[in-house]
Formats: C-alpha cells, sequence, structure tokens
C-alpha cells in the first residue's frame, strides 16, 4: 500500500543553497524525502521544485507546518503550497451533451485509477444525468442562458461550494465562463479542448482540420483564464491522419485523444505535480 505523503511545491528566484536548504528542513524535522525533482527556467531565472515526503515519522502536519517552514520560505521569497495525499481532493466535473470525457473520467474513478472524490456532476443538460446517477454522484442541472448566465454561475459556485470541491473539470462542457467565474477558482479549472493549441482554437476545430487537410490531430488540456483555449497547457497528444479521413473520422478519433489527456491532466492535478509559472506550466510527471 502506497504510504501517505506531504507534497511540497515551490517556486522562486533561482539561488544557490535552496536544494540543501530544502532538504536540511525536511531532516530537522526528520521527514523522509521519497521523491524529489527540480527545474531551473534559464530565460526567466526561476527555480521550481516538487518534493514528497513520508508522513511516517514526519514531525510537522497541516496545522504546523507554515509555521516552521515560513521563515525558510521567506529566506529565498518563495511561492510555495503543501498538499497531504491522505486529504483526498474533491473533483467537480462540469458537462454538457457529449459523455466520453464524462464516461472515461468516471470509469477510472470507479477502477481506483483517479485518486480523488466525484461527488457532484453539473450540466447545462440532462442527457448524461442517468450515466451520473448511477454511479451514485450528485448531478445538477443549471441550464445556461445568455440571459441568466450570471445568475446560474451563481448558482453553480453554490454548489460547488456545498460540495467541498477543489478542482473543477471541464468534461466537454459547451459553455464560456465568465471571467468573474474563473477568478473564483485560479488555475484550478481544467478543461479539454479537441485541438492540438494553439493551433485550430475555437468551436469547430476539426472542421478547420479537415479543410487544411492536417496530416495529425490533437487534444490540449489546459487550465482555464479569461482569454478562451488560451491557459496553461497541462497535456496534449497528436494522432496521424490522412486524406481518406473525413470529418466524422477526425471527430471520432480525437475523441479518443480527448479522453486520454484529460485524464492525464486530472490525474497530475490530484497528484500535485503541477507548478503554473506565468502562461505554461512545469509538470513533474
Amino acid at each position: 500500500m502506497t504510504k501517505s505523503t506531504a507534497r511540497l511545491l515551490i517556486s522562486c528566484p533561482d539561488a544557490k543553497g535552496i536544494i540543501a536548504g530544502v532538504a536540511a528542513f525536511i531532516a530537522q524535522y526528520e521527514g523522509n524525502i521519497v521523491e524529489a525533482d527540480q527545474h531551473v527556467d534559464p530565460e526567466h531565472g526561476d527555480f521550481f521544485m516538487r518534493v514528497e515526503i513520508e508522513l511516517d515519522g514526519f514531525r510537522l502536519n497541516p496545522g504546523n507546518f507554515a509555521g516552521a517552514w515560513g521563515p525558510f520560505a521567506e529566506r529565498f521569497a518563495m511561492r510555495w503550497s503543501v498538499e497531504w495525499s491522505n486529504i483526498t481532493k474533491r473533483v467537480g466535473i462540469f458537462v454538457s451533451k457529449q459523455s466520453h470525457c464524462l464516461n472515461d473520467l468516471l470509469w477510472r474513478w470507479q477502477g481506483g485509477e483517479l485518486d480523488a472524490e466525484i461527488p457532484l456532476v453539473i450540466s447545462n443538460h440532462r442527457d448524461c444525468e442517468a450515466i451520473v446517477r448511477n454511479c451514485g454522484i450528485e448531478f445538477q442541472h443549471v441550464p445556461v442562458t445568455p440571459e441568466n448566465k450570471a445568475e446560474q454561475e451563481a448558482r453553480q459556485i453554490e454548489l460547488l461550494e456545498a460540495a467541498k470541491v477543489d478542482v473543477i473539470v471541464l468534461a466537454r462542457y459547451m459553455q464560456v465562463l465568465t471571467p468573474e467565474f474563473v477568478a473564483q477558482y485560479p488555475n484550478r479549472i481544467i478543461n479539454i479542448h479537441h485541438s492540438f493549441l494553439p493551433a485550430f482554437a475555437g468551436r469547430r476545430p476539426y472542421h478547420a482540420a479537415y479543410e487544411r487537410g492536417v496530416k495529425i490531430i490533437g487534444a490540449t488540456s489546459h487550465y482555464v483564464t479569461d482569454r478562451l483555449d488560451d491557459g496553461p497547457i497541462i497535456a496534449q497528444a497528436t494522432l496521424a491522419v490522412d486524406h481518406r479521413d473525413a470529418i466524422d473520422d477526425l471527430i471520432r478519433k480525437g475523441r479518443d485523444l480527448e479522453r486520454m489527456v484529460l485524464a492525464r491532466a486530472v490525474r497530475l492535478h490530484v497528484q500535485d505535480k503541477i507548478l503554473v509559472s506565468r502562461n505554461k506550466t512545469v509538470v513533474f510527471d
């Protein structure tokens, strides 16, 4: 059985002594490092690190970690967070009519592949209601129109807060979230776009790709920002196609990519393996 760990994520200006200092701090509190990875961005001089610490014997916990760590973090002007693997993240899923990404996430969740809880699915349609309820998960139908968008987003936030959701996954949710909604969940809304971004952004990328006669198609999972399809990219994949493929073939093949890429992005997030830097991500996979 996998042992419980603390996952420490760090970003700061690069400087001498950071790695040694982190290791010494953890040893001071009798922690055992079971995984560590780091990266330096040479363009901007930024340092990134992910450290996983075995909890057995570690003298710090959610109640006292910040107080002990704070002075060291200030010394290096660190932006940091610590997550505890024994506190399972809660994922809220938004979906519209297409169910392939939702089905895949639920299948992985039921099979124990996705280490998270899924307490809530919200949809602007009822097409996926039976799928969700058959899994014993709460389903909320929140229809959105241009006239009621602000009111319905407020309702969605109420539902998410009641369910204590940590991260939102847009599993082909065909609504553009307002900047006000996105601001409530910075780097905590994961979207799947059915294209290899930054190419073919927008709502009909397969049609655009077909018209250009592309030889590969792709899928991109990214964090949502207030700029459409322009958030920090988490995961991508491509697949070869050729002149024999019609639009329906591109859509069918693309759905396989969407499922795989979205699941990978969600898994990376719930395992605390992503650091956001400007409009990019550092992914410790």
